[in-house]
């Protein structure tokens, strides 16, 4: 008896019991089975269906069925999402507030007024909603709301008790409708009012500029509905003759949606080749290709990876290694490979159901072994990918690349990690509230801002208040981290998160790094073009 066969039979007719149950109705989960296993599954159907009843008939308190069978955030997994566990770490059930938030993050917009908010711990034990970082071009942007400021008044009602759900919706509305916010910000008397008409919000997931004079730098922190957009009408800008190289940034990259992903290779591909392909046991091979290609331009290209670089993100990764279309420089990536696939519940909830793997064109598979991994151990305890190698596969160029957990790059460069002095101040937030406190008094700073002595003396004197201790010697040793970091979290407050990126990629190590292998990156395309052209003319020879 095939266990697997039965599961998934399981897995179909406990979602149709729950329909009974809970009135779920929407796409039906199919399953084939044959005849004999029938008896064994209606067995383990009636078994669950008993159990239920026991419990609904029988236990202290009354029972919620969607609880018992759904469960909730407060009390835990339901039968669902229980059984889901023991199938993979990616299967999973969206309850109606993660299936909203899923939809919102797949089409990448909403209308609104444009910025992340997040409790707030204030003064007193009082619980607040303080803004995050408005959104590039939003009309929380435009209007000149800044991180750290805190909401008090939406349309004039108090948000006090109220939770941070409760007051994004009260930003939310149809577009072009009006909504004021009233916010207290560091080092003013009274409130700010703000009167914002809300927009369509699209999330930018394209963060683009040159980096120096013929190198331009593009950040992918996610695939939605618009990234492809988004990296189109950055390319359409550059001058195809003035540019020596592209450094693409996929660190931190969780994925999105496949489409995406494979439009995004396309750009870097040459037409047909191969992007990525899934199969799995009862889902055909599907096969995704460059349908419009590079139209030969095909400048150096270093591709930036690392532990958090998954799902969509590593199938654009995988493609341009395989086809030797660009160095890879990092960590190992995360190795999140398995496809899931969509099946709606009722309005409101879905079923994401694993049915396929991925492969990058040269056959790799992505996932990485997941059978004796908690889900603490799967997420958090980072091996890199070359702990779970258990395949060897061939570039077009002829290079050995590795499967069986994530993609490796060509050039390992971890992550730099802060020392105890830099950890002590991240942990403080030290840079976050200091940032604040300057702005308080001075109220703005120059674009062009940078942290002269009498900043760093400013915030000696902040880190004494505070009784954060540490030494001239530490702020000596450390000099350059602290001056990079007040820097971004100036520009950031004042003129946005876009601003404060360039900032960080200035001083970022692994971008240095990237900058001085995109001569390699060009190498690496020109052996694999003769390597190609070498193997075409020992075919060719060796006809009859």
């Amino acid at each position: 008896m095939k266990r697997a066969g039965r599961l998934v039979w399981f897995i179909g007719s406990t979602i149709l019991l729950s329909a009974v149950l809970g009135g779920v109705y929407g796409r039906q989960v199919e399953a084939t089975t044959d005849p004999a296993e029938d008896a064994e599954i209606r067995a383990d159907l009636s078994a669950f269906s008993r159990v239920l009843s026991v419990i609904q008939e029988n236990y202290a308190d009354p029972v919620d069925p969607d609880k018992a069978i759904f469960g909730t955030r407060e009390f835990g997994l339901g039968a669902i999402p229980g059984m889901l566990r023991q199938l993979d770490p990616h299967s999973s059930f969206l309850d109606p507030k993660i299936y909203a938030m899923f939809k919102e993050e797949q089409e990448g917009k909403y209308f609104g007024v444009g910025m992340r908010i997040q409790p707030l711990v204030g003064r007193m034990g009082k619980l607040q909603t303080v803004v995050v970082t408005p959104m590039p071009g939003s009309p929380a942007f435009r209007a000149g709301i800044r991180p750290g400021d805190i909401i008090v008044k939406v349309d004039e009602k108090p948000t006090e008790g109220l939770d941070t759900d409760h007051i994004a919706k009260l930003l939310k509305g149809p577009k072009d409708t009006k909504v004021s916010v009233e916010m207290e910000r560091t080092g003013y008397d009274q409130p700010l009012t703000f009167f914002l008409t809300r927009a369509e919000i699209s999330p930018q997931t394209v963060q683009a500029f040159l980096l120096r004079p013929g190198v331009a730098y593009i950040n992918i922190n996610g695939f939605n509905e618009e990234t492809n957009d988004e990296l189109g009408a950055f390319l359409a800008k550059l001058d195809p003759r003035s540019i020596q190289g592209i450094i693409l940034d996929l660190r931190g990259n969780p994925g999105g949606l496949l489409q995406q992903a494979v439009a995004v290779s396309d750009h870097f591909l040459q037409k047909g080749q191969l992007v990525v392909y899934h199969s799995g046991r009862r889902t055909p091979e599907r096969r995704w290709r460059a349908e419009k290609g590079n139209g030969g331009l095909e400048y150096p290209l270093v591709v930036l990876i690392n532990r958090w670089t998954a799902s969509a993100a590593e199938i654009v990764s995988g493609a341009l290694q395989d086809h030797d279309r660009a160095l890879l420089i990092g960590e190992p990536s995360f190795g999140k490979g398995l496809v899931q696939s969509e099946y709606p519940l009722s309005e409101h909830t879905m079923l994401l159901l694993t049915t396929a793997h991925y492969f990058t064109p040269s056959g790799r598979l992505i996932q990485r072994n997941y059978a004796d991994a908690s889900p603490y151990d799967y997420y958090y305890q980072y091996e890199g990918a070359s702990a779970h190698h258990t395949e060897v596969r061939l570039t077009d160029g002829g290079r050995e690349v590795f499967g069986g957990g994530g993609i490796t790059p060509d050039v390992e460069v971890p992550e730099p990690k802060p020392n105890p002095v830099q950890e002590g101040l991240s942990g403080h937030r030290a840079f976050e509230d200091f940032a604040q406190s300057y702005l308080g008094i001075h109220k703005t700073v120059p674009r062009s801002f940078v942290a002269d002595d009498a900043v760093i003396q400013d915030f000696r004197k902040y880190l004494e208040g505070k009784k954060i201790l540490i030494t001239d010697q530490e702020i000596k040793n450390n000099l350059d981290f602290i001056k990079d970091h007040i820097q971004a979290q100036m520009v950031f407050r004042v003129y946005g998160q876009d601003e404060m990126g360039k900032v960080m990629i200035s001083t970022d190590p692994v971008v240095e790094k990237a900058l001085q292998r995109l001569p390699q990156a060009e190498e690496l395309l020109a052996n694999a073009r003769k390597f190609i052209a070498t193997r075409g003319h020992d075919k060719a020879v060796a006809r009859p």
